[in-house]
Order: C-alpha cells, then structure tokens, then sequence
C-alpha cells in the first residue's frame, strides 16, 4: 500500500513571496526525498498561475511518515513557509488503488 499526502499551497502576490516559497519548496524536496520509507517528495507550480504550488509526498505506508515528521528540519518547514502563503495550506491524504492479484 503507498500512502500519498498533497498538499496545495497559494504564495501570497508578490515576487517575494513567489520566490522565497519556490526556493523553499526545492529545498524540502531534496531533503525530505532522502528520509527512510520516502518514495518520493516532490513539488510542482501551476503553469499559468505561478502563486499555485503542489506538493505530493508518496510513502511505502502511513507509518513511514513518521520518519518524515522526525526530520529535524520539519519544524524550520511550516514556520517559514505560513507566513508566504495567501490561505492556508490544503493537505490531503490517500491511499493509492492497486490492482487485486
């Protein structure tokens, strides 16, 4: 079972902001891509609105988040990234569909 995690977040209007969360987006990919049961952490912006950013976060189970959520520089992450954010962030989880065998 994968367990996925998206998460959709919306920069507040300005180059600043835009930026600073972009930087920060690529940071936490390259870090949070190395923790333990990780399959994948990576970040996307929209094509057309460039204050739309995604982040989906794949894990081998629900539990292998808490590696995730151990990671030191978990704590940095939110306080930095809340305050560039126009709303607050829309964190959704899943289970991903697998086909019976």
């Amino acid at each position: 079972m994968v367990y996925t995690i998206i998460v959709h977040l919306y920069a507040k209007d300005s180059v600043e902001s835009i930026s600073k969360l972009h930087n920060k987006l690529v940071e936490a990919s390259s870090v949070y891509s190395k923790d333990q049961e990780t399959i994948s952490w990576f970040v996307m912006q929209d094509h057309q609105d460039k204050r739309a950013f995604t982040i989906v976060e794949r894990y081998e189970h629900e539990s292998s988040q808490k590696y995730h959520l151990q990671n030191p520089y978990w704590k940095t992450f939110n306080p930095y990234v809340e305050p560039l954010l126009e709303k607050p962030m829309d964190l959704r989880r899943f289970i991903e569909l697998e086909e019976k065998k």
